[in-house]
């Protein structure tokens, strides 16, 4: 029994006795307890509702913060999990009626909000930008792809390494022999997925499940597509929201889109590269500024009619992104995405057509209240709290320090001579060269502490120990197709 077609999935709650009504009022058993770890994944544990007092959302529930990636050493364990009433939802994937709340961590020694929590990075982000004077509410549109496939296996020991995935609409199945069930056809071609019909979209009526199950749980979203890549790709929008907001929504969008695909027997990955020679999945990032319900990117006459804070806001981006990526392109995998061609923004300009550029300002309408910047580089493998969060104190550090983002190019990048690209900036090619991007050049983040030191160096020091230092150590199978014979 599922609990996704209640009509008021979401608590509405702001307050611990509102949440704990709604749950007695809805049947709840159990309630399940979310927060993310430092890379970016939704941890949980779950207790009874009976078990849950109203006390608990101030003095919080006890976990051992020492099993959690990138939190506390074995000897400093003891952490606690404070649950936000606001966040409050039916879970749909539970077989007994669940209550889910997104949690923040506190320091029970501190007394104090942890300062790895990436949630409390957002909700300080949130309150810096007020206190900037700036703007008061900075909204995110995240555009995530991830691809569905019907097979995914992997493995690699001492002395043998593979991974093979499978999709039914996939083009490398055009020949798959009778044998092993009927082949219809319909398969799409390579770089083709955007936007036929179905049957050639075998995946349709998943992403309206997704989607029915997000406005279920209070997300708005918009499109829902095909993506390029053959093989599984698609992308669903969500209405743009605040910043802390839009971040715990990301959360449950990669919640459900796993969750969807798993109950259709199918498997969802937003990996960014799993197909060699196929678009990879990005997450084109939509940002805006406003003060007192006023845009603040708008401004007519300008090109593509930004304001001068938009283009100091665009400055900000290009000039931090090879730092930004380290949080914003998060795996190694990111980079295998980042390359010339694929639509691949790898270029430090920006521009108001040009998807080859970092930053792209969209022109679909003029309203000034649809002027926003897009930077294109991010990956749905990063976490949202940390990037969204980066992204935003990179403009507000372009705006403070009023940084010139030069001339936009609108031309098509590779058809530039090669002395004219030489002078083009690009993004970092590898995680370790951004994470070197990131230790060089993070005093921006620092501002109005909204990341510490402390939280950066223990970021760096994870992904180099336990990804980048991973691949380096292990060899590739195509090392063996180049040199087994040197």
């Amino acid at each position: 029994m599922t609990h996704g077609s209640h009509t008021a999935a979401t608590a509405g709650a702001h307050t611990a006795p509102e949440v704990l009504e709604f749950a007695a009022e809805r049947g709840v058993e159990m309630v399940d307890l979310k927060f993310v770890d430092l890379p970016g994944m939704w941890q949980h544990m779950t207790l009874p509702l009976a078990a849950l007092n109203v006390d608990d959302f101030e003095s919080g529930l006890g976990f051992d913060g020492s099993s959690i990636r990138g939190f506390q050493e074995i000897h400093e364990s003891d952490m606690l999990l404070i649950p936000d009433p606001a966040t409050g939802f039916i879970d749909p994937y539970y077989d007994r009626c669940t209550l889910s709340l997104i949690c923040s961590v506190a320091d029970p020694v501190l007394g104090a909000p942890y300062s790895r929590d990436s949630r409390f990075v957002a909700q300080k982000a949130e309150r810096h930008l007020v206190q900037s004077g700036i703007a008061d509410i900075a909204y995110f549109g995240p555009e995530a792809e991830f691809f569905v496939f019907d097979h995914i296996a992997y493995e690699q020991v001492e002395h043998r390494a593979f991974y093979e995935i499978d999709s039914a609409e996939g083009f490398w199945n055009t020949g798959r022999p009778a044998g092993t069930g009927a082949n219809l056809a319909y398969k799409l071609r390579q770089k083709e997925g955007y936007f036929p019909v179905p049957p050639a979209d075998s995946l349709a009526n998943l992403r309206g499940e997704m989607v029915a199950s997000m406005e279920t749980l209070g997300i708005r979203c918009e499109f829902h597509h095909h993506e390029v890549a053959s093989g599984g790709q698609g992308e669903i929008d969500m209405r743009f929201q605040p910043l802390v907001q839009m971040a715990d929504q990301m959360m449950i969008y990669k919640y459900v889109v796993k969750n969807e695909a798993s109950k259709a027997g199918k498997t969802a990955t937003f990996m960014p590269k799993p197909i060699f020679e196929e678009n990879g999945s990005g997450m084109h990032v939509h940002q805006s500024l406003w003060k007192d319900g006023e845009p603040l990117m708008y401004a007519s006459g300008g090109y593509a009619n930004l304001s001068d804070i938009a283009r100091h806001y665009v400055a900000g981006l290009l000039t931090h992104a090879p730092a930004l990526l380290a949080f914003c392109a998060p795996t190694t995998n990111s980079y295998r995405r980042l390359v010339p061609g694929y639509e691949a923004p790898i270029n430090l300009v920006y521009s108001a057509r040009n998807r080859s550029a970092c930053v792209r300002i969209p022109m679909y309408h003029e309203a000034p209240k649809t002027k926003r910047i897009e930077f294109r580089s991010p990956d749905p493998t990063a976490n949202p709290y940390l990037a969204f969060s980066a992204m935003m104190l990179a403009g507000l550090d372009g705006i403070r320090r009023q940084l010139d983002p030069g001339e936009p190019l609108d031309v098509d990048i590779y058809d530039l001579p090669e002395e004219t690209l030489s002078r083009i900036g690009t993004v970092p090619s590898s995680l370790e060269a951004a994470l070197d991007a990131l230790e060089a050049d993070h005093a921006f983040l620092l501002d109005g502490d909204v990341f510490t030191s402390g939280l950066i160096e223990a970021y760096i020091r994870y992904k180099r120990e336990a990804e980048v230092d991973a691949i380096r150590l292990r060899p590739h199978p195509w090392e063996f197709a180049m040199y087994h014979d040197a």
